[in-house]
This record gives structure tokens, sequence and C-alpha cells, in this order.
């Protein structure tokens, strides 16, 4: 297909998202590497493509465009409010990835819309944007909450240190499985012994006692108790059509007490999805869904897929990043919620267009 077809189907839906209210933004190419790597970590340049300014030091092509659209909002935008946007970002793939829109799809466009407010049905009105422009591609419709899993972590009998680590690797399922066995297996006798010898190496001799110190706490914790294990493991693995997996979290909510709050909310999501006239029987709840999406969700997330493309990644997928937000607004003194989505126009057109 060409750019300019895949222009046009954008620009409908930038249409649309402008039609729900959204100031139409641009935001820029070329992003300090800086915040994306304070926010990411060094993993983000396994993905991203930098590149060296002898003016403006490391810069990465955007990977994607909520971060900037956050710092703009921060910046100078009024509550609440709503933005929109189309554009080209930039992210390597994985060896042998292809996707449908082309065959070296480093490169590709997307439609979005982010919504930052403080209604409580804020979650309802940005699903339901997507349901409504994607309707006629008949997609599979699927909605997860990270704030479930991560509250059940912070549930968990074990050390601050420990659920932190469990907590950093939850977006990445086989390290999480790894760490969450290790800390649930009964420690290993281990041994620190004193050495008179000299002390070389760039950490001091005080940072050197700290790691040694922590170590030393770790090996002596007592493991995670098998049924908390079970317990993590009946809930990610939650996956049925929303209204049977809001009664078995319910069921777990009495296990997981911690988790109540975040039932709740789902429970006032769907009910409001249901009053926008949406089938919520149709949706696809997965508790995990958020654990292979974008790592700054910390909310809702959701997802658009075609039936039968099990090869392609969603033709939209989107959620809430209230902690992004707070840790974007840091400088100016501000913090609002959260919630957006993107679409991918090539899918859409592969699909046939939304008319």
């Amino acid at each position: 297909m060409s750019k300019r077809e895949k222009q046009a189907i954008g620009q409908q839906i930038l249409a649309a998202f402008r039609a729900a209210g959204a100031e139409e933004v641009a935001p820029d190419l070329l992003l300090p590497a800086e915040t994306l790597l304070d926010l990411y970590g060094e993993d983000i340049r396994a993905r991203a493509y930098v590149t060296q300014d002898p003016i403006r030091g490391e810069m990465m092509l955007r990977p994607d465009f909520t971060v900037p659209v956050v710092q703009m909002h921060m910046a100078n935008g009024a509550e609440p409010a709503r933005y929109c946007y189309l554009g080209e970002v930039f992210r390597k793939q994985d060896h042998g990835e292809t996707r449908p829109e082309h065959p070296r799809d480093n490169e590709y466009l997307q439609a979005g819309f982010e919504l930052f407010a403080r209604d409580p049905e804020a979650d309802a009105e940005v699903f339901a944007l997507f349901h409504h422009i994607l309707a006629p591609l008949r997609l599979q419709a699927s909605m997860g909450d990270m704030d479930l899993l991560m509250d059940a972590v912070r549930a968990l009998p074990l050390s601050g240190a420990r659920r932190a680590a469990l907590l950093h690797h939850i977006w990445r399922p086989h390290r999480f499985a790894k760490a969450l066995a290790r800390f649930a297996a009964p420690a290993e006798p281990r041994e620190f012994p004193e050495s008179a010898a000299p002390w070389t190496g760039l950490r001091s001799p005080a940072e050197m006692q700290a790691r040694i110190d922590r170590l030393r706490s770790d090996a002596a914790e007592a493991p995670l108790p098998p049924q908390w294990v079970e317990r993590l493991e009946r809930l990610f693995a939650i996956e049925a059509p929303a209204p049977e997996a809001l009664r078995q979290l319910r069921a777990l909510a009495a296990e997981i007490p911690d988790i109540a709050e975040a039932v709740d909310r789902l429970e006032r999501n769907l009910a409001a999805l249901s009053a926008r006239g949406i089938d919520v029987g149709a949706i696809h709840f997965d508790a995990s869904h958020g654990r292979h999406t974008m790592e700054y969700y910390d909310g809702m997330t959701f997802s658009f897929a075609a039936a039968g493309r099990a090869d392609w990644p969603p033709v939209a997928s989107g959620g809430r990043y209230d902690a992004l937000a707070a840790v974007l607004g840091q400088a100016q003194g501000r913090s609002i919620p959260a919630v957006g989505g993107i679409i991918r126009p090539g899918l859409v057109h592969e699909l046939g267009g939304i008319g």
C-alpha cells in the first residue's frame, strides 16, 4: 500500500478524534535521549534509533508519541484536555520480525488520542471512542488492568526489596517467573567471609558493605509461602468474557483483599461502557493483558485485534499511565491522570478501511 493511502485513513481517524473534542498536535520527530533513558533505562537503546547532535547532544527518533504529548501538556495544558496526532514512529525490530504494513516495518504511522482528566469515566470514554471508530472492522476487543497485578504483588508477604524486584519485572513475564520462583524457594546458606585484603575497585568500602548487608538480609529472608504463589498465578491466568472475569476477580479478592479497589474500579468501568451502548460480554478480559503492552501503563489497558491475523500486532491499543504523567509533570509541580491509545492506519487499510 502507498503512504498516501495510509495517510488518507489516518486523516479519517484524526477527524474522528477531533470530533470527540481533541486538539491536534505535532510533537517533534527527534526527542532528547536523556528523558527517555531516565524513564525506560538503557533497555530503550535496543528498541530506539539513537543519533548524536553536535548542539543538542544525544537524540532519539520518536519511538512513540505519549512522552512528548505529556511533556507538552504539563508545560502549558489546561484541565481537562484532549489531544490527537498523526505521524510516524520508529522502532527497531527483533530479528525476523515483519509487519503486514511493510516488509521492514521499522517506521510506521500512528494516529493517537490522549485524555488528561480527573473524570472517573475517562477510561470508558477512551475505550468507547476507539470501539466506535473501529466498529466497521468487527475487531476483537480485549482489556486488562495492570493495577490489579501490581496491587497483588504489593500485597505479598515479602521484603520491600523483593516486592520492588517483582514490580520491576512485571512487564517481563519470563524474568518475573524466575524471580518469583527464587523468592519462593528455601534460601541456600551463603557465607560472606571477612577479608583483610586491601580494598580495591571503584566502589567505596561503605558502598560495598551496604551491598554485603543487603545480600545477607536477602539470604536470611523466609521464602514466599506457596499459597501466595498459587494466588498470584491464578490471578495472572484469569481470561474470560469481562463479566465472568469480574466474577472470578471478586472471588479472588476474598483471598487477596488488596485487589478489591481495582476490582471495584473494573466493575465501574464495565458499567460505564454498558451505559455507552457497548456489549461488555463481547470484551475479552485478560488479567495479564497489560504485561504485553507499553511499560508505562499502570491501570486499564486495551487492544483491538483482527481475527485470524495472529501474526499482526493489535490494530489499536492503549491504556492508563498516571505514574508516567506524574513523573513528567514533576518539574512543573503538576500531576493529572491520563489515558490514551493509538490506531495503526496501515492495518485499518489492510482490513478494508472504516468507511
